[in-house]
């Protein structure tokens, strides 16, 4: 597979090969991640997603953009990335889902440091979800 470069309306896409090669496998590495949350309880896809989009737009237009039209999550990704912007939707499912994994961390019988870990991850990742513009 070959990933020579495209025009990128943007201007944004590399052109060392090196960084180039070394974006296109975190991208790929971040859309598995993403496309196995799509079949595991609170395992998260769209945050995955969103970093293989990013590491896409740098690497591969085709790649992003082909995250960017999957149906349900693509539209929010590439709302995040081209715009900073979240639906109110979007961030009360992800509020939730980290409240639910935290809430599983706590009846697992997690150690305490893996339980403080998990309400920081939690109250910073909250703080940064409700403070972006909203579509």
């Amino acid at each position: 597979m070959s990933i020579e470069p495209t025009q990128a309306p943007d201007g944004l896409l590399l052109t060392r090969p090196i960084l180039r090669w070394s974006l296109f496998l975190g991208g790929h590495l971040f859309f598995f991640l993403g496309a196995a949350g799509l079949f595991l309880p609170l395992f998260p896809t769209t945050i995955f997603w969103i970093l293989a989009a990013i590491c896409f737009a740098r690497s591969s237009i085709a790649m992003r953009d082909r995250i960017y039209a999957s149906p349900g999550v693509g539209p929010m990704v590439a709302d995040f990335v081209e715009h900073g912007i979240l639906s109110r939707k979007g961030k009360v499912i992800a509020t939730l889902a980290i409240a639910a994994s935290v809430a599983l961390s706590a009846v697992t019988g997690a150690p305490t440091f893996v339980k403080i870990a998990a309400i920081l991850a939690f109250a910073v990742a909250s703080a940064y979800l409700w403070t972006r513009p909203e579509a």
